[in-house]
C-alpha cells in the first residue's frame, strides 16, 4: 500500500479515517477526502409494501461476510432478549444473501427472520421501525447505512458501524457500543415515534446533502482539475 501511494498521482480516501491511515503511510502524499455515495433519489419509494409489524429491527448486508455475521450474533445473543423483555414484540429481520452457516443457531428463534437473499432491500428498509448497525469490526464506510438514512430510517448503530459517515450521536442515530447502551437505545426509540421521526428526518438530510452522488461529484472532480494543474 505504501507503494502503491507513493507510484500514484493522487491518493483519495472515502473517509477522514482511511485519509490517517494513509498518511501514515506515504506522508509527503496529500490525501484527498471523498465519501462513498448512493443515488438518494433511488430509495425515496418502495418498489412493494411490507408490513413486518410494529416492532421491526432490521439488520442488512451480504451474511457471509465475518463483521456481518458477529454483528447479528451479537445482537441477537447480548441484546435482543433486553429489548423484548421491554418491548415483547420486537423482532429482528436480518436480510442479505449467502447467510453463513454459523447463522443456524438463531434461526429457530421466533423473534428473528433470516431472509437470504432479496431483490430489493428498499421494502424492508421503508417497512422497518428501527434500522440497527452493531458492527464491531470491519473498516471503510457502510453503504448499508447510507441506503438507511436516504430512506429516513431511525437508526442505532455502533461506533465502528457508523465509522466514515458523518452522523452526530442523538441527531442523525444514536451512537452505542455496549450491550446494554444499545438496548436502551433501541428500547428508547420503539417507544417514541417522535423521536424516530427526528432522527430519520435528519438522516435523510444528511445523506442528502452531503452523500448523495450530486454533492459528492464536485469533490472528486476538484481533485481531477488539481491533478491536471499540477501537471
Amino acid at each position: 500500500e505504501r507503494g502503491v501511494c507513493r507510484a500514484a498521482d493522487a491518493v483519495i480516501a472515502v473517509s477522514e479515517a482511511d485519509a490517517a491511515a494513509l498518511s501514515k503511510l506515504a506522508p509527503e502524499k496529500q490525501i484527498a477526502v471523498v465519501p462513498n455515495g448512493i443515488f438518494t433519489a433511488e430509495y425515496a419509494q418502495p418498489s412493494a409494501q411490507l408490513n413486518l409489524g410494529d416492532s421491526a429491527l432490521l439488520f442488512t448486508g451480504t451474511m457471509n461476510y465475518r463483521p456481518n455475521v458477529d454483528a447479528v450474533l451479537w445482537f441477537t445473543e447480548q441484546v435482543l432478549d433486553r429489548v423484548r423483555q421491554a418491548v415483547p414484540t420486537a423482532r429482528l429481520f436480518i436480510v442479505g444473501n449467502k447467510p453463513h452457516p454459523r447463522l443456524d443457531a438463531i434461526r429457530q428463534r421466533p423473534d428473528v427472520e433470516i431472509t437470504g437473499f432479496v431483490q430489493d432491500v428498499a421494502p424492508f428498509l421503508h417497512a422497518a421501525t428501527i434500522y440497527i448497525a452493531p458492527l464491531r469490526m470491519g473498516s471503510g464506510t457502510r453503504l448499508k447505512l447510507l441506503q438507511a438514512m436516504a430512506v429516513g430510517c431511525a437508526i442505532v448503530s455502533t461506533s465502528v458501524g457508523a465509522q466514515g459517515i458523518a452522523l452526530q450521536n442523538g441527531r442523525e442515530a444514536i451512537i452505542a457500543d455496549d450491550a446494554l447502551s444499545f438496548a436502551q437505545a433501541v428500547i428508547g426509540l420503539l417507544n417514541d415515534a417522535e423521536r424516530r421521526a427526528q432522527i430519520g428526518a435528519a438522516a435523510r438530510q444528511l445523506a442528502q446533502t452531503r452523500y448523495d452522488w450530486s454533492a459528492i461529484l464536485p469533490c472528486l472532480l476538484k481533485v481531477y482539475e488539481r491533478l491536471g494543474f499540477e501537471r
